[in-house]
């Protein structure tokens, strides 16, 4: 479903909602797709007690609570929210982390899958309410 809603300065902004993940993936770019199923499969694999949902706008994963949002712009996948916890992963993830810490994966250059398996995990103990 899709609509207009007004921007900050008073522009119109495209606004997209999804009804599943895989709604989500199927209408992004075909160089996104496989990364973005890549994520959902890797989540479900690390924290196989994760479910699956659609929360603001992007396919998201949670335990307890959500845990892991992902999203494919026009150059980039990012992953939030950010990590505070593993100092070790934070400093590997330095050439990723914008200035609030999310993360920005371009698309220009080879997906560091292992790296990202790791912030799976490590958001799932972070941020989704218990254990890896």
């Amino acid at each position: 479903m899709s609509g207009k809603t007004p921007g900050a300065n008073g522009e119109e902004v495209r606004r997209t909602t999804f009804a599943s993940q895989e709604e989500y993936i199927a209408a992004q770019p075909a160089q996104a797709r496989p990364l973005l199923e890549w994520i959902r499969k890797t989540t479900e694999s690390v924290v196989p007690e994760a479910s699956p949902c659609v929360s603001y706008g992007m396919p998201a994963y949670r335990k307890r609570k959500i845990f892991l949002y992902f999203a494919a712009f026009k150059e980039h996948i990012g992953i939030y929210p950010p990590l505070r916890a593993d100092a070790e992963l934070i400093r590997d993830l330095e050439p990723f982390r914008g200035p609030k810490g999310n993360l920005s994966f371009p698309l220009s250059r080879p997906f560091p899958k292992a790296l990202v398996k790791r912030v799976v995990g490590a958001l799932a103990a972070e941020h989704g309410g218990g254990k890896k």
